[in-house]
């Protein structure tokens, strides 16, 4: 009897270990929550030295963990930038060169590589996507969303998909209304909004641009759009999350919420209309920049949208935007207020990034496209409790190629290969060679335009990748010049004084170009700097 009762004590310990044990293992598989914005810029946060825009939960979430002072788009342009964050990769070798190579545009070599949440996905993870997409459609088939179709047919994961299952939401909400005196239709929600003086169709009734078959893109839309703040695309966007959240609580996911805001059309809703007073909006110290030693100065049609150059009607557009971002900042509360209230936090790495800045009237310019810091630098927070630190604050430089490989290394999912490097030795100050410098790419116009940018200790170097280009070469020096206003290459007389540096700068740029084994290291090499 006695032999008995000592074996059931031994199977029931042994139970109890291997009960024990699988519980831990669930409990160190961490989910993944990533929240992307769309053109938000790295000091459109109070935290980043903002003095008018109030973001609490963007601060907050770098409180709990670490924010990135130095954090630079792959390239600034909203398709590349998140192939690039994505996959893992350099633009140059996912071959995403523009936003028309999105969705299923028909051209061999695009993106082959996975994704991490296809690689999630082959792990176990349950993995759901929310927002933007603007990426491959062949790797959206992952995504586990309970609804990939719109009612007309069109999937969210194809070009403004989530635009088409966001009508879906209005039509049952916010019906269609007739236009009053003064208001136009915007063209994402189909809805009202109130012109301000920075529309390009201020003044116009929808009879006369119907008359003239006028055409506006998103940036020429501005002013308040007339929807209750419970049916916009942010609001929308954030709930899909939250339901996302409340769903997979029990299991082990990975979710993206991707924000279109602070992208265009820049038409907050009522109380982000006007919460910062354009009265009180100050305009960009560079707005007055003739850019006659740029390689800029004609980009993003800036001497035909002069008003962008026009220091008291730029307001009206910075006021919106801080209104679009502190939209977003509240629905980033409520979404990190839900994963707190599921007992999720302390499991679940947070990924807080935007895919590229906007230039906002610096340099009399809209929009991105550009090497200024407005356009490539950008926020990025990673909270993570069980490894990373409260407070954390990261001054190395680092792109968001790196993300891929940080988050495999946190979510502990052996490495795959990638152009990028895990934070975590950043983070941990155990890496001191990651963090040296930072390159952002763009190969839009061949040698038109520049090709690269890299930072390194407070200097940026712009230069084109052919060693023909008449394209101005570029350096600033930030510690002494942040407003990037002194090129001291180009037509500077005493540029040969910045040899020197220059030639530090490219030297670093070549080992990041052979590293990736790039087409362009010889032009590089060739290219005449001063």
């Amino acid at each position: 009897m006695k032999t008995v009762n000592n074996f059931w004590k031994v199977f029931m310990l042994i139970a109890f270990v291997l009960l024990t044990s699988n519980l831990l293992a669930q409990k160190k598989k961490p989910n993944l929550l990533f929240i992307i914005t769309d053109q938000q810029r790295f000091d459109a946060m109070s935290i980043a030295g903002n003095k008018v825009l109030k973001t609490p939960n963007m601060d907050r979430l770098a409180k709990q963990g670490a924010r990135f002072k130095n954090a630079y788009t792959p390239c600034a342009v909203c398709g590349p930038a998140r192939s690039s964050i994505l996959t893992g990769t350099t633009v140059e070798n996912n071959g995403m060169k523009v936003n028309e190579y999105a969705y299923g545009f028909k051209k061999d070599g695009l993106m082959p590589m996975p994704t991490f949440d296809e690689i999630l996905t082959g792990k176990g993870y349950h993995c759901e996507y929310y927002g933007k997409w603007h990426t491959r459609t062949s790797h959206a088939g992952v995504y586990k969303n309970p609804q990939v179709t719109a009612n007309n047919g069109k999937s969210v994961f194809g070009p403004e998909g989530q635009s088409h299952i966001y009508m879906d939401f209005l039509d049952k909400n916010s019906p269609k209304r007739e236009l009053k005196e003064g208001e136009l239709y915007d063209q994402f929600s189909k809805r009202p909004y109130k012109t301000n003086i920075l529309d390009k169709a201020h003044g116009m009734t929808d009879a006369e641009i119907k008359e003239k078959q006028l055409k506006f893109i998103q940036p020429d839309l501005n002013g308040e759009l007339l929807i209750d703040k419970e049916y916009s695309m942010t609001a929308f966007q954030a709930k899909q999350t939250i339901e996302a959240l409340e769903r997979l609580k029990d299991s082990t996911f990975s979710i993206t919420c991707s924000f279109h805001s602070p992208h265009a059309p820049m038409l907050p809703t009522a109380p982000y209309y006007n919460m910062y007073p354009i009265k009180n909006m100050k305009a960009p110290v560079s707005i007055a920049d003739e850019m006659l030693n740029s390689p800029y100065r004609r980009t993003n049609g800036r001497l035909e949208h002069t008003v962008y150059a026009d220091p008291e009607k730029v307001k009206y557009m910075i006021s919106a935007y801080y209104g679009l971002v502190k939209e977003v900042d509240d629905w980033v509360g409520k979404i990190l207020d839900k994963v707190e209230e599921l007992g999720l936090a302390e499991n679940t790495l947070v990924i807080f990034t935007s895919d590229h800045g906007e230039m906002l009237g610096s340099h009399g310019m809209r929009e991105k496209n550009v090497f200024y810091e407005e356009s490539a630098h950008i926020p990025l927070i990673i909270r993570y409790p069980e490894q990373i630190k409260k407070g954390e604050v990261v001054k190395g430089y680092m792109s968001t190629i790196d993300l891929f490989a940080t988050i495999l290394d946190y979510l502990n999912i052996e490495e795959h290969k990638s152009d990028g490097k895990s934070l975590r030795g950043l983070i941990e100050r155990s890496d001191p060679g990651h963090g040296e410098y930072v390159v952002t790419e763009w190969d839009y116009r061949g040698d038109t335009e520049p090709n690269y940018m890299i930072v390194k200790d407070g200097w940026k170097l712009i230069i084109p990748y052919t060693e023909s280009s008449k394209v101005i070469n570029v350096l600033y020096n930030l510690n002494k010049d942040p407003y990037e206003m002194n090129n001291l290459l180009g037509d500077n007389p005493e540029r040969q004084k910045y040899a020197g540096r220059a030639e530090d700068l490219r030297k670093s740029l070549l080992e990041w170009l052979r590293k990736n084994k790039s087409a362009h290291v010889e032009g590089v090499e060739k290219r005449k700097l001063y």
